[in-house]
């Protein structure tokens, strides 16, 4: 038995309304958004007492997913150090393609973004970017050439 397709990714965020709009502006889809709580999610994430509100986004194809979780009980922990560089261990950012990777940059500058390095090109094939947006959220861009 192989697995089907990777469902969703999910981030643990402080500011959910920022975070949502962050990834609308992104080109992501808001499908729902409501709480999450009682004995299931704590039996499935290992947690007592949990109250968190939700929201699942997906791609424009209906593929790729991300979940955002605000914690209200227990209190969210920040791992250190908050903006941690692309070398650090564990998870470090979610990749998209775009068909337009400097209007992209622009309009996430809008919603707080930074770009992490440089807009730069591999060969005559992409042009990538890593932005850092609300909350340290770390997201790469590729917009393919050819």
């Amino acid at each position: 038995m192989a697995i089907q397709r990777m469902d969703n990714v999910l981030i643990v965020v402080e500011d959910l309304d920022a975070v949502i709009s962050f990834f609308v502006e992104l080109g992501m889809e808001l499908e729902g958004r409501g709480p999450a709580e009682g004995r299931w999610v704590e039996s499935v994430i290992g947690i007592d007492d949990v109250r968190q509100e939700v929201a699942m986004l997906r791609t424009p194809d209906g593929h790729g997913k991300v979940e955002l979780a605000m914690f209200h009980t227990p209190e969210a922990i920040t791992a250190e150090p908050k903006d941690a560089p692309a070398n650090t261990l564990g998870i470090r950012r979610i990749m998209f393609a775009v068909d337009d990777i400097e209007d992209v940059v622009t309009r996430l500058r809008n919603h707080g973004a930074e770009l992490v390095g440089e807009l730069a090109q591999y060969e005559d094939i992409y042009r990538l970017c890593y932005v850092r947006g609300p909350e340290g959220i770390l997201v790469g861009l590729a917009e393919q050439l050819r």
